[in-house]
């Protein structure tokens, strides 16, 4: 299989990538979205004892227990990395010697509750165990009446909460509570907490984040993995920003990516004022130019809730499958309202990626040879410059740990030499 022509602009070698693990308090969501069918997965960043977690989130309509499952989280960690920013590499080639010739390129049951003590108001719909969680489904007239019972029956919520709950209510929200069932767990072995999904259908396709901010410790990293079968997914009630990308940097960032990353996102957070979305990829699923990790296969992808593929080991060519990776930084001051996405059309390839460029190593005694060497030392402010400007540093201390320019022909293997050692 050959890459498709526009893939062949980027190239080059993958030597790095910034996924979410770089993050505290971070959580990812996947969202598969076609017509008005929704599959929400959520693997939560939850610590401590497993028997004070609690998941609380609104839904637009009634969930049946065959709406509901437990994936793995493997599942999201392999889009997380698939889709992460990266660092990729290339080695100038001799500016004497005429073009390559352009090569083809592979692709890479129920559950017994404990009666509630009084009726608050709150009705419960239903209750299910699906793995390890005990969940159940609740409607509520009030939202003093929903908080008050949630604690009488021994979930543990933020404080204040009824404000948030309230604003559910009055849309004629469900919600989805979820709490982890130990003996369930100790016999299925997991240590830690595994992703929940939920189907549903609702013209509405959005997000619930407000209530994770109620009591949150400072600002939290959401990293959304939206699968459509049209094109890009953006906010609409938030500017969808896409992440600065292409740039090329000082070659020490390759052992210093993840701090360069962490403070860049920073820096691009500070800029908007924690009022934006960042998109950090958008392409079709079945590919990537360089790859930070396999594209999805089509059973991955059908287990995040993509139901329109064709037969398995099918893998459509065009863009069955358009995946969109956003990432927000939000507390309750900056993002007043539940994050809420449309689908558009647009299928134009993107990814957060940053670049290092290797001198030639050798002597070139042509014109274009002597041309070349006279730009290296311009080049080389640029990258400074870029850098100081993506991540807020300071440049004098990026010159100095760029060190004094080397001469062409200390500066490591060429391009070709390289090539075939890898």
């Amino acid at each position: 299989m050959l890459w498709p022509s526009s893939a062949l602009a980027f190239c080059g070698f993958y030597v790095g990538k910034a996924d979410s693990k770089l993050f505290n308090q971070a959580s990812q969501v996947a969202l598969a979205r076609s017509g008005d069918r929704t599959v929400l997965t959520m693997a939560n960043d939850f610590s401590g004892e497993l028997k004070e977690f609690a998941l609380v989130i609104p839904v637009p309509t009634f969930i049946k227990r065959e709406q509901i499952e437990v994936v793995d989280k493997l599942l999201l960690d392999h889009l997380d990395a698939y889709s992460a920013p990266r660092l990729v590499e290339y080695f100038d080639e001799d500016p004497c010697a005429p073009p390559p010739v352009p090569r083809a390129m592979a692709p890479a049951g129920m559950a017994a509750q404990a009666a509630p003590k009084k009726d608050r108001g709150v009705t419960v719909e239903a209750q299910y165990t699906v793995g390890e969680y005990d969940i159940l489904i609740l409607s509520a007239k009030e939202s003093d009446g929903l908080e008050k019972w949630l604690v009488e029956n021994g979930y543990r919520i933020p404080k204040g909460a009824a404000t948030v709950l309230g604003s559910y209510i009055r849309q004629q929200m469900r919600f989805f509570v979820a709490r982890v069932n130990i003996k369930e767990q100790a016999k299925l072995g997991f240590t830690y907490l595994r992703p929940l999904q939920v189907a549903y259908d609702s013209p509405r396709f959005m997000l619930p984040i407000r209530l994770g901010t109620v009591n949150a410790n400072g600002p939290q990293e959401l990293f959304i993995f939206a699968l459509s079968a049209r094109g890009r997914v953006e906010a609409t009630n938030y500017r969808t920003v896409k992440l600065p990308t292409g740039m090329d940097l000082p070659a020490y960032l390759k052992t210093e990516f993840a701090a360069f990353y962490k403070a860049m996102f920073g820096e691009q957070v500070r800029r908007e004022n924690m009022r934006a979305v960042f998109q950090e990829y958008a392409w079709d699923s079945a590919f990537c130019d360089p790859c930070a990790a396999e594209p999805p296969s089509p059973d991955q992808l059908r287990k995040l809730g993509v139901g329109w593929l064709g037969e398995p080991g099918n893998r459509t060519r065009g863009g069955s499958v358009f995946l969109t990776r956003l990432h927000v930084r939000y507390d309750r001051d900056h993002f007043p309202e539940d994050l809420a996405f449309q689908e558009t059309s647009d299928r134009e390839n993107f990814q957060g990626r940053y670049v290092l460029r290797h001198p030639f190593n050798r002597e070139s005694s042509c014109a274009a040879g002597q041309e070349y060497a006279s730009t290296l030392a311009r080049r080389r402010e640029q990258e400074a410059q870029n850098l100081a400007t993506l991540t807020g540093w300071d440049v004098n201390e990026i010159r100095r740990k760029m060190g004094s320019p080397a001469k062409i022909s200390d500066a490591g293997p060429g391009f070709w030499g390289s090539l075939f050692e890898r």
